[in-house]
């Protein structure tokens, strides 16, 4: 058993029938699960039986794999908007967190923070933020733009607009609002803190007029793994969602993040590190190959190039799937998951482009084990005991099959080592994460090491 206590689980829930990109194919598949409200909320309850800390919604704001001569194919093109769906689960479970995407390039400060917070209050003290830049450019012009933000800019305004939302959440103490009939006091208004902002991107004046939640304010959630999303995340985030494949490469990534929050005065117990984890598990392992195999026979080619035009964010349709994969080009739109892209081409010579797609469409950059319930446990044992991570997101392949293992197979043996919990340890996220609410203010300034970055 490890001595740094259990580790962190959060279900990451993807529409199409499951995270692989083949689940609404499958014999067993829901081709509608994205837009069966009820079928989401019976996941997330599952999840919740299970114990799982959070329930995590990522988000886009376009079709993103590839050209759209794939859309006719894609079955994660369109879902049902994340807050929407977070505030009707909320409704009907009463431990798990609801942590969501939202974006910082294509949204306003005010209004994001007005909605979290909302949802933080509704749900009891549950709500999360995924921040995102939005790295796929056809959203811009869904917002009337001619172009893409490029990603420097984009990373500035992320950290502005993460201090904006940061001191509006903080308008109020918790004992702000009095109530008190007697006296005919609702407000002390010696409790309220009035953010006056100016900044280079945005000019927002608070307070915000949702009173705090029982956690204080929503948990900041981020996925970047650039130089600037790395600095972020050290200055403001208090979970990062990983794409890790390697261990020895989580642990660098693990112990880099970590270093870089003594530079804003953070302990580093106050952000957990928990990267994305797909999983075929079975009674044995022979079992949970050939499911593997009956899923990755089921990839549409047309699905795999879209998938690895969005990670290089190159147009690769029209190539043949059978020829060799080239290195290409880093643009910005593939950012972090185009360099690994490259590092698995350079690590396996010869590499076709469907040998490619079909390792990226089992887990989508993230990490990946087939195996018996030892053989996961093993997995995940090794990462968290060698500080690779504080715990995972966990990618069920195919819904609600894969979760329901999870919860049978997978949860039994990490309470049996000692490695997770056998009862939620509080009501809100904050209390299950063992987080406390942060304190005010954040650093405005990014640390000097990327300063001259972030400024170009």
């Amino acid at each position: 058993m490890t001595q740094r206590g259990p580790m962190k689980l959060g279900m990451f829930y993807w529409p199409g029938g499951g995270q692989h990109m083949a689940a609404w194919r499958h014999p067993q598949g829901i081709p509608d699960f994205d837009v069966d409200v009820q079928r989401i909320i019976d996941l997330a309850k599952l999840a919740e039986a299970g114990l799982f800390d959070m329930f995590f919604m990522a988000d886009s704001l376009s079709f993103w794999r590839g050209p759209l001569s794939a859309m006719a194919h894609d079955s994660s093109g369109s879902w049902i908007e994340p807050m929407t769906v977070m505030a009707t689960v909320a409704q009907h479970t009463k431990h798990i967190g609801l942590v969501c995407t939202a974006s910082t390039t294509y949204d306003q400060p005010y209004l994001l923070a007005r909605r979290f917070a909302g949802l933080d209050l509704a749900s009891g003290g549950r709500a999360g933020w995924n921040l995102i830049t939005s790295g796929n450019d056809t959203v811009a012009q869904s917002f009337g733009h001619a172009e893409h933000v490029e990603k420097t800019k984009r990373y500035k305004m992320a950290w502005e607009f993460a201090h904006v939302v940061r001191g509006l959440w903080q308008s109020w103490t918790p004992d702000a609002f009095k109530r008190d009939k007697a006296s005919g006091e609702f407000i002390d208004p010696d409790k309220l803190f009035v953010l006056e902002h100016k900044g280079e991107f945005f000019s927002v004046r608070g307070p915000l007029i949702v009173p705090p939640s029982p956690q204080g304010e929503p948990l900041m959630v981020q996925a970047g793994a650039s130089e600037e999303g790395r600095e972020l995340a050290a200055a403001t985030a208090e979970v990062v969602f990983a794409a890790q494949q390697h261990l020895e490469n989580a642990k660098l990534f693990y112990s880099d993040v970590k270093r870089r929050m003594a530079a804003y005065g953070r302990d580093r117990d106050s952000l957990k590190i928990m990267p994305g984890l797909a999983y075929f598990v079975a009674e044995s392992r022979d079992q949970a190959q050939a499911e593997f195999a009956e899923m990755q026979d089921l990839i549409d080619p047309v699905m795999g190039l879209a998938l690895l035009s969005n990670r290089m964010g190159v147009d690769l349709s029209q190539r043949d799937p059978d020829e060799p994969a080239p290195i290409m080009p880093e643009s910005q739109r593939g950012g972090s998951r185009a360099q690994l892209v490259n590092e698995l081409i350079r690590k396996n010579p010869g590499m076709t482009l469907r040998d490619l797609y079909n390792h990226f469409a089992g887990a989508r950059g993230h990490g990946l084990i087939v195996g018996s319930t030892r053989d996961v446990v093993d997995h995940m044992e090794q990462w968290y005991s060698e500080h690779a991570c504080d715990g995972f997101n966990m990618m069920p392949p195919l819904y609600p099959r894969d979760l329901q293992r999870f919860v049978d197979l997978i949860m039994p043996e990490l309470q049996r080592r000692g490695l997770y919990r056998k009862h939620y340890d509080g009501t809100t996220l904050r209390e299950n994460l063992g987080l406390t609410r942060p304190a005010w203010p954040l650093s405005k300034a990014p640390a000097p090491a990327v300063r001259e970055a972030l400024h170009a």
